[in-house]
């Protein structure tokens, strides 16, 4: 699809946008606020799409995802605060300002010193009414994508381990201090500690590549399959979960993990 394409297919997008806020009486009522819930159901569609690896899927949320980015412009307009321009002006600005190596005459050797660029630039723009490293995450990201968002924010100052390997020691030390707790039965610290663990294994994550958030949802997806055979299998034979052996069980779950293979 040749760029003018492109072009017409979103400005035939803005029409539509247009026509639907003006003649539809569900699209007249929305606002940010009842939009918000909608765009967050959106968002993790998108999510199980990608983890599917199902390219049509992807495509159809990205398509939900635009329209919301569409309508909260639309009535951005009708506040007379920005509209699809300014969204899409501040973008390009953003990312030009954010590129030095590719729009300027700075130098980097690979994406880790882009990502602690990006963000000192963030810290360094106009208009910015505060200078934090950690400002741009949001409070009401789940516990598991925030402690990795929290994470690459800090290491983009500089605040990480020199070496990935060196925070198996974190890690390992962190599993002692909870079996202490545990042995020591105090229920309030073994919280604490099972969360300094799961930080720590986070972070671990991370520093080798791996999204933590993607890579739970994949063992629960894959839990849930295998228990699902096991369920099935022993429904068919008339049995009850409820009184079979956990032996009896997991006779069922290494039937359902060859079946993977």
């Amino acid at each position: 699809m040749q760029m003018n394409e492109k072009l017409e297919a979103f400005g035939k997008l803005l029409e539509i946008m247009d026509e639907l806020r003006e003649k539809c009486p569900w699209d007249r009522e929305q606002t940010f606020e009842s939009l918000r819930k909608l765009t967050i159901e959106e968002t993790y569609e998108l999510g199980d799409a990608i983890l599917q690896a199902d390219s049509q899927e992807i495509k159809k949320e990205l398509g939900d995802l635009l329209l919301h980015i569409v309508f909260y412009a639309k009535i951005g307009s009708e506040k007379n605060a920005f509209d699809i321009q300014d969204v899409i002006s501040g973008l390009n600005e953003k990312l030009i300002y954010r590129h030095p190596h590719i729009y300027g005459n700075i130098d980097v050797d690979n994406a880790r010193e882009v990502e602690q660029n990006w963000e000192s630039l963030k810290l360094k723009e106009k208009g910015r009414k505060k200078k934090t490293v950690l400002e741009g995450v949001p409070s009401s990201l789940p516990a598991l994508v925030k402690a990795d968002r929290v994470q690459e924010k800090v290491s983009g100052v500089g605040f990480d381990w020199d070496r990935p390997d060196q925070v198996w020691d974190k890690v390992k030390e962190e599993v002692n201090e909870l079996q202490d707790e545990i042995m020591a039965n105090e229920k309030d610290k073994i919280e604490a500690e099972f969360g300094d663990l799961f930080f720590s294994l986070v972070n671990a994550a991370r520093l080798y590549g791996v999204d933590p958030e993607a890579a739970l949802e994949r063992t629960n997806l894959k839990f849930i399959k295998r228990f699902n055979y096991l369920e099935s299998q022993t429904l068919k034979k008339g049995k009850d979960l409820k009184e079979m052996t956990l032996a009896e069980m997991d006779k069922y779950w290494e039937e359902a993990k060859k079946l993977e293979s």
